[in-house]
C-alpha cells in the first residue's frame, strides 16, 4: 500500500490517519469544510433554536396526548443522554427512559442511570441482551479483523428503540446525538452499524452459535417502515440549544452527582478497549482525534488544547492491560487469543457481504421522499 505524506488539518486536527482526508490549498481538510457548509446551517441555537424546539415539543405533546408516554429517549449514563433526559423534564415532556444492556456495562454508567432517573422520576426500561449470544456476536467482529468491532451494540440499540416504540405506540424518540461535539467521523474509520447483511455475514463466518433472540433491523425497517409507516421520528433536540459539553457535565455533577468517565462514549467497557486501545494498536485509528476536532470546529475547544491533548498517549499502559483481561476474560478467550486477533491483519468491511451500495441509493431515494413529504405540507 502507497504511504501518502503525513498531514494534519491546519483548522481542526484531523490528519492522515484517515486515509481518505483531503485539503485545500490552505491545508483545510474537508471535514471541516462538510461541518460548515452542511452541518453547522443544522445548528439552531440562541432564540431561534428556542423557537424552532418549542413547536416541535409542542407537537409531540399533541401526538402523545392520551398516552402514558409521549416520547423515548434512550440512556446510557453518558452526559449527552443524562443532559437529554433533565431537557425533556424541563420542557414538559412524559418520557420513557430505555436502557439496553449489553452485558458491558460499567458500574459508573449503571450507577449514572440511576442517579438520574431517580431524580427526575422518569420510568426506565431496561432490556438486557442474551449475554451468550452478544459474546458470540462480539468476538465474530474481533476475529473478522474489521474497524467497527462496535457493530453489535449500535445495531441493537437502535432495534431495542425502534421496535419498542412501535409496540407501544409512541412516534417520537429523543437523540443525545448532537452536532456540537459529534460532527466528525471518517467513514475509513468504520462502517455504518444499520447493515444486518453485513452484521449478519461476519456473524456467520465467525460465530459459532444461533442469534435465537438478538434484537436486530432490516433495511426497509429503517429506511422505510419506521419513518413513513410507523411515521417515528428522531428529535437531535442538542441542535437546537447552545449545547456546551463541559457546561453540561459541571451541570450532571452539581445537580445529581453524575460522575465523568474520563472519555467519549466509555460509560461501555467494550467501546472503552475498542476506541482506547484496539482501533490505535490494530488500525492506527484514534477517535479522540475525531472527538477533539468536532468541539474545535464547533467552537468549544481551542485546536492548541486538542493538540496538547493528543500529545498524551491514547492509553495508560496499566489501564489497557486491565481492560484487555477483562475483554479476554468477559468474552471467554485468554489474553494472549486476544492479542493475536489485535496483531491480525486489518481487513475492511468490503471484505465480507455487505449492503452498501444499496444503503447509498436507499438513503438517497429517503432523503427525495422526506423532502417531497414536506414539500405537501
Amino acid at each position: 500500500m502507497k504511504t501518502r505524506p503525513y498531514q494534519i488539518c491546519t483548522h481542526c486536527v484531523m490528519d492522515t490517519s484517515d486515509p481518505e482526508i483531503v485539503f485545500d490549498s490552505a491545508g483545510v481538510c474537508n471535514h471541516c469544510h462538510d461541518f460548515e457548509h452542511h452541518q453547522k446551517p443544522q445548528l439552531i441555537g440562541g432564540s431561534a433554536g428556542a423557537v424552532a424546539l418549542d413547536a416541535i415539543v409542542t407537537q409531540i405533546k399533541e401526538q402523545g396526548k392520551g398516552q402514558e408516554y409521549d416520547c423515548i429517549i434512550g440512556i446510557s449514563g453518558g452526559v449527552d443522554s443524562s443532559y437529554v433526559a433533565y431537557r425533556v423534564l424541563e420542557l414538559g415532556l412524559r418520557p420513557l427512559a430505555v436502557h439496553v444492556d449489553t452485558g458491558w456495562n460499567s458500574e459508573l454508567a449503571v450507577s449514572n442511570i440511576e442517579k438520574i432517573v431517580s431524580a427526575l422520576g422518569i420510568d426506565l426500561h431496561t432490556t438486557v441482551i442474551d449475554w451468550e449470544e452478544m459474546r458470540d456476536l462480539q468476538l465474530a467482529f474481533l476475529r473478522s479483523g474489521v474497524a467497527n468491532c462496535d457493530v453489535p451494540q449500535d445495531h441493537t440499540f437502535v432495534a431495542v428503540l425502534f421496535k419498542l416504540a412501535a409496540r407501544k405506540s409512541i412516534r417520537w424518540i429523543i437523540s443525545g446525538h448532537n452536532l456540537q461535539t459529534e460532527s466528525i467521523l471518517p467513514e475509513a474509520w468504520g462502517y455504518t452499524s444499520i447493515d444486518r447483511k453485513h452484521l449478519r455475514s461476519i456473524h456467520n463466518l465467525y460465530g459459532s452459535r444461533p442469534l435465537r433472540t438478538f434484537p436486530t433491523y432490516s433495511l426497509f425497517d429503517y429506511t422505510f417502515y419506521w419513518p413513513f409507516v410507523k411515521r417515528n421520528k428522531i428529535l437531535k433536540m442538542l441542535n437546537f440549544e447552545d449545547y456546551n459539553k463541559q457546561s453540561a457535565k459541571q451541570f450532571l455533577i452539581e445537580r445529581f452527582g453524575w460522575r465523568d468517565y474520563g472519555g467519549k462514549h466509555y460509560e461501555s467497557r467494550f467501546t472503552k478497549f475498542f476506541q482506547s486501545y484496539y482501533l490505535p494498536k490494530k488500525f492506527g485509528f484514534d477517535k479522540r482525534r475525531a472527538h477533539l476536532a468536532s468541539l474545535v470546529v464547533s467552537g468549544q475547544l481551542s485546536r492548541e488544547a486538542a493538540l496538547s491533548e493528543l500529545e498524551l498517549p491514547p492509553y495508560n499502559e496499566a489501564e489497557a492491560a486491565e481492560d484487555c483481561s477483562f475483554v479476554a476474560k468477559k468474552l471467554g478467550i485468554n489474553k494472549s487469543e486476544l492479542e493475536s486477533i489485535i496483531a491480525a491483519s486489518p481487513k475492511t468491511y468490503r471484505d465480507y457481504p455487505s449492503n452498501a451500495d444499496l444503503i447509498d441509493r436507499l438513503l438517497r431515494v429517503k432523503a427525495k421522499l422526506a423532502r417531497l413529504l414536506r414539500s405537501d405540507k
